[in-house]
């Protein structure tokens, strides 16, 4: 018996051998059917840097609007494009809508000129836009503001809905 079980283990061997070397040549004409992907290569472009123009408000003087971008370069596919861009309202326009700046308290009201003055100092600067570093504003002296309590307003306007409603 000893026999027949040497003769059965060659079998499951060689069963087994043969498998694996029929999985083997499957693995590697799978391979061989793929294409090999080149590998990327590294573009050393010859474009410089965008340069871009200021934001231009679609309409008004400030909110959304288009600003253009320039480059140079011999084989640059893209030389020029637009992007959108936004200026917000609230920034003091007159120093240029891309740039930002942090003011000091109004000083005291000069007697000679009537007026009283602040200085800023440049906060931010939007896409590369050449801004001063500081900036100085006037304005008349004897214009008093306050600022107009509107929480306290509302409250008025809403009491005053609800007696009308009772009375109705």
């Amino acid at each position: 018996m000893q026999p027949q079980q040497q003769q059965q283990q060659r079998r499951k061997f060689a069963a087994a051998f043969l498998a694996f070397i029929f999985i083997l040549a499957a693995v590697d004409i799978a391979e061989a059917g793929k294409k090999e992907k080149p590998e990327k290569k590294v573009k050393k472009s010859d474009c410089g840097e965008w340069q871009w123009s200021v934001c231009v408000p679609t309409s008004g003087d400030c909110g959304l609007g288009t600003r253009e971008g320039t480059r140079t370069g011999a084989e640059c596919k893209q030389t020029m494009k637009t992007q959108r861009c936004k200026i917000p309202c609230n920034w003091k326009k007159q120093f240029g809508a891309e740039c930002k700046y942090q003011f000091q308290a109004w000083g005291e009201c000069d007697a000679n000129t009537a007026l009283k003055t602040r200085t800023g100092n440049l906060k931010r600067a939007l896409h590369n836009a050449e801004c001063q570093k500081t900036v100085t504003i006037s304005k008349p002296c004897g214009k008093v503001t306050k600022p107009k309590p509107q929480a306290e307003s509302k409250k008025k306007k809403k009491e005053g809905k609800k007696q009308e409603k009772m009375l109705d």
